[in-house]
């Protein structure tokens, strides 16, 4: 069983912050969700195309789904 669309990319990586300030991720990290946004993305564009019924059992509709494949790599 494909499980990469299990759960959805995360936005940032989460690191304890011990003050009220917070501070940008690092470059390292961002790239990695970067990274991970393309993976995702890719692997959904292929189970639509390839595995249709599969986007219902996942609980998305089809516009949701073409919805999140056009997103650019840096959108959340």
């Amino acid at each position: 069983m494909n499980d990469t669309l299990a759960s959805a990319p995360a936005a940032w990586p989460e690191k304890p912050v011990a003050s009220s300030r917070r501070s940008l991720p690092s470059p390292r990290g961002m790239i990695a969700a970067w990274r991970e946004r393309i993976r995702f993305r890719w692997d959904l564009k292929q189970m639509a195309e390839a595995n249709p019924h599969l986007i219902d059992d996942i609980g998305l509709t089809g516009r949701q789904v073409e919805a999140e494949i056009v997103k650019r790599f840096w959108q959340v």
